[in-house]
């Protein structure tokens, strides 16, 4: 019975790589389902193994266990299906030679094996970098590990726009650095106490910092990229389409709302977020009150033929920002000629980052450190 009980609770968390999460925890256990599923491979295994038909529940459980390994398989399964195709895809945007790292085109876009390896951390350093009505706002700052005069990565956190900070998943900060880039991460100024655009006027005052800072800090001013995450990259886009500062040459855009009258008019399910409060809270007002203001914030609408490179990432079971964000932002960019690429992720949702060595994270990976290859030579 205690095999049965397991099998079908194994059965139901792996639904949730096919399958939309409904509530927050479950978002997060879909998170650790399909980012981590080989832990979930081996305790499926280990319960097929402790026995089959001695009763109709062992049956019943080695049946629903069969269907639990299978489809904790496919996160393993689409990740390879992506890696086959992703270099040629995206030389097929970014031209020949965009997929070579040091000299090194043989690296795989997904491995099962790196699963399974460690990551290097770096030693980061805390900077006050602005000041606004009494506030300081701090970046964590990551030299590269290569000598010389680097681009930076400025990391623009998410959580809604009213929480979250600068230690959001520090992982791929370390990686950046070791792979020979800068990062900034920076704090910004939060909703509701602070509505759009304080958040860009933030990034602003960043690079303004890092800029006046080049020299000690290392920085090639000419090779500034944002990078953001969720609302983050909502921050993060429309800083870059906007602002037009000197020396930023693109933008990375984890999964984040690039268009904010879209997404007022679709609400997410309350079980898991009041999206429409979050964005009033953000913006000012709802939409019918304050519309200019949500076409002010929406960065699809900066879109021109005068905009950076873009690379956008998400995954299709996401459930606090729609995939249909980022589908729209691709749309607008091929119609204005800008270099950008999409890359898809069918089984991830919102902050499968969490892990950088999972399915998601690895092809994610791959492809940030080339764009940002690309943009900044």
């Amino acid at each position: 019975m205690i095999r049965f009980v397991i099998c079908i609770l194994l059965l139901l968390i792996s639904l949730f790589t096919v399958l939309k999460a409904f509530e927050y925890h479950i978002w997060m256990l879909a998170i650790i389902a399909t980012e981590f599923c080989w832990i979930f491979i081996i305790i499926t295994i280990i319960a097929l193994l402790s026995g089959f038909y001695s009763s109709k529940y062992q049956l019943a459980g080695t049946i629903g266990g069969i269907i639990a390994l299978v489809l904790f398989i496919v996160p393993i399964v689409s990740a390879y299906n992506i890696a086959g195709s992703l270099k040629q895809n995206f030389q097929a945007a970014f031209g020949p030679g965009s997929t070579i790292i040091n000299g090194d085109s043989n690296e795989p876009p997904y491995s099962f094996w790196n699963m399974f390896k460690s990551n290097k951390e770096v030693a980061c350093k805390a900077i006050a970098y602005h000041t606004s009505a009494g506030l300081s706002l701090t970046m964590d700052y990551f030299p590269s590990q290569k000598a010389g005069s680097k681009p930076c990565v400025i990391i623009v956190h998410g959580g809604s726009w009213n929480k979250g900070d600068n230690k959001q998943l520090p992982e791929l900060n370390s990686y950046l650095a070791t792979a020979g880039y800068n990062v900034a991460a920076i704090t910004y100024r939060l909703a509701p106490k602070y509505q759009s655009p304080a958040p860009v006027e933030d990034v602003r005052a960043g690079i303004a910092y890092l800029r006046r800072h080049a020299d000690e800090l290392s920085i090639d001013t000419n090779n500034f990229v944002l990078l953001g995450r969720s609302a983050g990259a909502q921050i993060a886009l429309l800083a870059a389409y906007t602002l037009h500062e000197p020396g930023v040459k693109a933008v990375i855009d984890y999964y984040g709302p690039a268009d904010m009258i879209w997404g007022y008019s679709i609400a997410t399910s309350p079980l898991v977020m009041d999206s429409r409060k979050v964005m009033r809270d953000y913006i000012g007002g709802s939409y019918q009150q304050v519309p200019a203001k949500f076409a002010a914030c929406s960065p699809l609408e900066f879109v021109s033929r005068q905009s950076i490179p873009t690379l956008i990432i998400h995954g299709d079971n996401d459930i606090l920002v729609s995939p249909e964000h980022s589908r729209r932002l691709n749309l607008k960019l091929e119609q204005n000629g800008i270099k950008h690429f999409l890359l898809k992720l069918p089984w991830a949702t919102h902050g499968f980052d969490f892990n950088l060595n999972g399915p998601g994270g690895q092809l994610a990976t791959y492809t940030v450190e080339r764009f940002l290859n690309v943009v900044t030579k």
